[in-house]
C-alpha cells in the first residue's frame, strides 16, 4: 500500500497543467509531502512514462529514493509531459485518473 493518495497525485497533475499560474502552489504542495510520498510520486510518473511497469512499483519507489539528488519539485517540474505521465501511471496501477480528477473539480 502506498502512502500517497491518488487524490494527491491527481492534484499534482491538475496543477501541472496550469503551471504558468500555479507553479509556486505546486512546488509548495510537493515540498509539504513526506519523503515517502515524494518517492511514490516520482515512481508513478516513471511508470506512466514507461520507465517501469506497474508490477515494478516497489522497485521504482526504491530507485526514486536511492536516486533523489535534487529537490522533488525541481525534478518533476523539469519532466516534460508530467501531467500525462502521472495520469498514465495511475491508470497503469488500476486507478482511474479521470475519476479522481473529476472528484477534485
Amino acid at each position: 500500500m502506498m502512502e500517497i493518495s491518488a487524490r494527491k497525485v491527481a492534484q499534482v497533475a491538475l496543477m501541472a497543467r496550469e503551471l504558468d499560474r500555479a507553479e509556486g502552489e505546486l512546488r509548495a504542495f510537493i515540498d509539504r509531502m513526506s519523503e515517502d510520498e515524494q518517492a511514490e510520486l516520482v515512481a508513478i510518473m516513471w511508470i506512466g512514462r514507461g520507465s517501469f511497469e506497474a508490477e515494478e512499483l516497489d522497485e521504482a519507489i526504491y530507485t526514486a529514493r536511492a536516486e533523489a539528488t535534487t529537490p522533488c519539485a525541481d525534478y518533476l517540474l523539469g519532466s516534460p509531459h508530467l501531467p500525462d505521465h502521472l495520469e498514465n501511471g495511475l491508470d497503469a496501477l488500476g486507478i482511474s485518473a479521470e475519476d479522481v480528477e473529476n472528484d477534485l473539480m
